[in-house]
């Protein structure tokens, strides 16, 4: 999967994330999607065994996102780990604009936030690492996500916490693409099917 062009020496965020989520849908519809799955779940389970987190952030996975959840539960080892390091979900608040995460134990969850996003129930925690779906990045780790902030403004609050992004590779943005704004924080990492940005 090559990078999209996109038109433009600063494509707007609002086109360039309509693009992205195009070929993102129609990569998730393509023979070589199953393999790219594979190859991104190993990378993922490497890179969290290499960090051990205490508290693992993950996020529910949602239009045509590469699905952290599955991966880890599918495998015995991810699970047990997973199991350990005890999981949290993300909430999403509308008014004020505002995510916190909250202690999830793995069953399919019976809530949503109010971004009517799958969450959890649990007590407030705070992870030391966390799993952030992007919609596009930057080899300099920055993100382009659906447009709330929810992430960026949770992260410059945590300052201390390791966060890896995860996409296709083809959700690439070259850096004259994207304008890095003042709230955007960079990324710890970003992993793809083909490995550790």
């Amino acid at each position: 999967m090559t990078p999209i062009p996109v038109p433009g020496t600063h494509p707007g965020r609002r086109d360039l994330r309509r693009s992205l989520l195009a070929e993102r849908e129609r990569f998730a519809a393509s023979p070589s999607a199953g393999a790219a799955r594979t190859a991104l779940s190993q990378h993922l389970r490497h890179v969290l065994g290499e960090f051990e987190p205490t508290v693992l952030g993950v996020y529910w996975a949602m239009r045509h996102e590469f699905n952290a959840v599955d991966a880890l539960l599918a495998d015995p080892v991810s699970s047990n780990f997973a199991a350990a390091a005890s999981m949290a979900l993300p909430y999403a608040q509308r008014s004020p604009v505002q995510m916190h995460y909250r202690r999830w134990d793995g069953r399919p969850p019976q809530g949503v936030d109010e971004c009517g996003i799958r969450s959890a129930d649990g007590p407030l925690v705070v992870p030391d690492v966390v799993l952030v779906p992007c919609v596009g990045f930057t080899e300099t780790g920055f993100r382009l996500g659906y447009g709330g902030g929810y992430f960026d403004r949770w992260l410059a609050a945590h300052p201390g916490v390791t966060s890896v992004g995860l996409a296709w590779s083809g959700a690439r943005i070259d850096e004259h693409q994207f304008q890095v704004q003042p709230h955007d924080q960079r990324l710890s990492l970003v992993i793809t099917e083909h490995g550790v940005v």
